[in-house]
């Protein structure tokens, strides 16, 4: 089934396309997308709304590549008009994933295999929100597309997801698993190999923060470095002061 984003851009799966030999297999939860600025004159209807797939995973946000992707996207004149959301809105993830995790191992994404547990966008309440409040009746007004893009879910991975993502890890090569907070712990290392954790502060509390420790999977060993989320890492938005100041140490720790 087709997902299609406001304005009628279609929802595509994000997966890693450099298939060489990796350091590090990172895994997330799922895709974000690319966030516009929806204007009608001098005012903003929507100031961050999701209207295309991320052009790969982990997008930085780059201003000039939303620019681009934005100028395509067809808008009635009568709705107004986008353009690219505040550098803040995009590829916040990717930014932390570079500069607060990789950067302090001494690596760069192109030493890192990429993954999420759900390679798809969906909708969190936020963007429910500027659907239903802001675009279904401009939309319906206008002729254009409805969003059927699903919420963002509870389960993220279900056992075919799991084996598939099993997979890609070892064709990546690398001995070392990080995994980007409590989602991917629960609702894949957990579906996968047997350990004593289910979630970050389980985790922490055996084996410290920043820390690798062994993991079997299918068969294989595996350093695996459970990190908090970006969000966290990052300060985005709502997150947790504690978990913020932990990633932090560890950074400090590195230098």
């Amino acid at each position: 089934m087709k997902y299609y984003y406001p304005f009628g851009e279609v929802v595509h799966p994000l997966v890693q396309t450099d298939r060489s030999p990796k350091q590090f297999f990172v895994l997330g939860v799922y895709a974000s997308a690319v966030h516009a600025r929806w204007l009608k004159g001098n005012k903003v209807v929507s100031a961050a709304i999701a209207v295309a797939s991320e052009p790969r995973i982990f997008w930085d946000g780059n201003p000039e590549e939303a620019a681009e992707i934005i100028s395509k996207i067809h808008i009635p004149e009568e709705m107004g008009t986008l353009e690219p959301a505040g550098n803040h809105l995009n590829g916040p993830s990717a930014k932390v994933l570079d500069n607060n995790i990789l950067a302090p191992l001494g690596f760069t994404r192109d030493d890192a295999w990429l993954c999420d547990l759900l390679p798809e966008t969906r909708l969190n309440r936020s963007q429910q929100h500027v659907i239903k409040e802001k675009y279904r009746s401009e939309a319906k007004k206008y002729g254009l597309n409805d969003v059927n893009i699903p919420p963002r879910p509870a389960v993220f991975c279900d056992k075919a997801r799991c084996a598939e993502i099993v997979t890609e890890l070892e064709e990546s090569q690398t001995t070392t698993l990080i995994l980007l907070g409590d989602i991917p712990i629960r609702q894949f290392i957990n579906q996968v190999a047997d350990v004593k954790y289910k979630t970050l502060q389980e985790y922490v509390e055996l084996y410290g923060y920043g820390n690798c420790s062994p993991v079997t999977i299918n068969g294989k060993t595996y350093k695996v470095l459970p990190l908090a989320h970006p969000r966290q890492i990052g300060a985005l938005g709502y997150h947790s002061s504690k978990w913020h100041k932990l990633h932090q140490d560890w950074e400090n720790s590195l230098k």
